[in-house]
């Protein structure tokens, strides 16, 4: 799918997505184990922010917020106001080499086409130091859909399954892979992954 579609359509769902989910739970306190690895004043970068509630809003003080969409980046604008941010596709990250002791991706790279997903971490590995950490959600199944009514609109999903993204994520360099399920935004059981740049 044409990664401008994509945009648009976070655009218009942006402000349900915010209202239905639940900022809390234990995909959020997932944050907190990420902390205890990061250094001491650690940046740290969100990608797929969207209102920042319940990624960004638990993050350390000056942390990144990436979103494709504008909305979603002035819901952030007032809900994490310390929090800097940069509208941008996760494709092409506008973030300094070796700069971020952490990334986070909260149900996000699967709105990306999972041929493209390969491109994501590579983007990933690139603005981490190295020893740097990922945390994402990890997909449990191999998919590729639009959702018709989704939040009131349509989004695109795509995946290429659990096994397939873990050697993708392997394969861009990262190691010591831990995965851990917890519950995601909107009621259902998570698989994420905790990843160390090697």
């Amino acid at each position: 799918m044409d990664r401008q579609d994509v945009r648009r359509q976070w655009e218009r769902v942006s402000e349900a997505y915010a209202e239905r989910r639940n900022p809390d739970g234990s995909d959020a306190a997932l944050l907190e184990d990420l902390r205890e690895r990061l250094p001491a004043d650690p940046l740290v970068v969100d990608v797929g922010c969207g209102d920042g509630a319940r990624t960004l809003a638990n993050l350390p003080a000056g942390s990144v917020g990436v979103d494709f969409a504008r909305r979603g980046l002035e819901l952030a604008a007032e809900t994490v106001p310390s929090a800097r941010l940069l509208q941008a596709d996760m494709l092409r990250l506008p973030i300094r080499d070796g700069v971020a002791d952490a990334v986070t991706a909260y149900h996000a790279v699967f709105h990306v086409e999972r041929t493209r997903h390969p491109e994501v971490y590579a983007q990933f590995a690139r603005v981490l130091a190295d020893g740097g950490v990922l945390l994402m959600t990890l997909p449990g199944s191999r998919f590729e859909t639009v959702r018709r009514g989704w939040m009131g609109g349509s989004m695109f999903f795509s995946a290429p399954g659990r096994e397939r993204t873990l050697r993708q994520l392997r394969e861009a360099g990262f190691e010591s892979l831990e995965t851990v399920t917890a519950d995601d935004p909107l009621g259902s059981s998570t698989e994420f992954v905790f990843a160390e740049l090697g």
